[in-house]
């Protein structure tokens, strides 16, 4: 079987079918918060940070939000475009970086909703990145307008590696994601990771392997990032059952974490 050295952000469709399962979930999550945390009668304009492949943005876009959002992958980008035109729903989508994105003309701010969930914050390797980043979402939103942050923790004490394995299919494709964490090193807080898909498309059978790093955050040292940008107003905390009626302590009493936090 071919083994490929391939960025799966490069290939957004196969990308895409193993993290579609949980969109309706996370967009269910993401709509009922809103209403939980904001007054009545708040507008629908949201936002998101690294967009990947679309699919939030396309379930949001056909529950009638006005969607905009960015992405630091070409592929992703003109992959998201097609999808929300297949679909027959527009949303304004562009290449950028998550630390020193700006809203392209035709993009106001004054967002009301923005998010960045399942780790893609843990992109940032500095703290001056990741920053900048809350600093640049929180001057999109309007005040009392929500950004929704999802990330997993990190066990320095833990020293174990980490596997996590998804089977999705659509249609005739099949695609197996193995994916494969080191422990972090406490003193660079960078963790190395390892990603293979397994893919079977119209009868061949492929490996795609990408390798990169996340930087690392317990809980202590997330608070201490929240406390540089004191435009964002931390909430609540939830984990990655999306289950609003099951609030979680802001602690390391377990892996993932999702933020509720409000402009000030």
């Amino acid at each position: 079987m071919l083994t490929e050295s391939h960025d799966w952000y490069d290939t957004p469709l196969y990308y895409d079918i193993v993290f579609d399962d949980g969109t309706v979930q996370e967009a269910d999550f993401l709509e009922a918060a809103y209403i939980k945390y904001t007054q009545p009668g708040k507008g629908r304009r949201l936002f998101e940070p690294a967009c990947g492949s679309g699919r939030l943005a396309l379930e949001m876009a056909r529950r009638g939000w006005e969607v905009s959002g960015f992405d630091g992958n070409a592929n992703m980008i003109e992959f998201a475009k097609q999808r929300m035109a297949s679909a027959g729903l527009k949303a304004k989508l562009w290449e950028d970086w998550m630390q020193s994105f700006s809203l392209p003309k035709g993009v106001k701010g004054g967002f009301d909703l923005a998010h960045c969930l399942v780790s893609t914050f843990k992109y940032l390797h500095s703290e001056k990145d990741a920053a900048e980043c809350l600093h640049r979402v929180a001057a999109t939103l309007r005040p009392g307008g929500l950004f929704f942050l999802g990330l997993h923790l990190t066990d320095y004490e833990s020293g174990k590696q980490e596997h996590e394995r998804w089977v999705a299919q659509r249609g005739k494709i099949k695609v197996v994601c193995n994916t494969h964490t080191w422990p972090a090193d406490h003193k660079t807080r960078l963790e190395n990771q390892r990603t293979r898909l397994q893919i079977t498309d119209t009868g061949r059978t492929h490996t795609q392997e990408t390798h990169w790093q996340f930087r690392t955050y317990s809980t202590a040292q997330l608070k201490a990032l929240l406390r540089k940008v004191p435009e964002l107003e931390y909430l609540e905390c939830y984990d990655f059952t999306y289950d609003l009626s099951e609030p979680r302590k802001f602690d390391d009493s377990y892996a993932d974490v999702l933020l509720v936090l409000r402009k000030r």
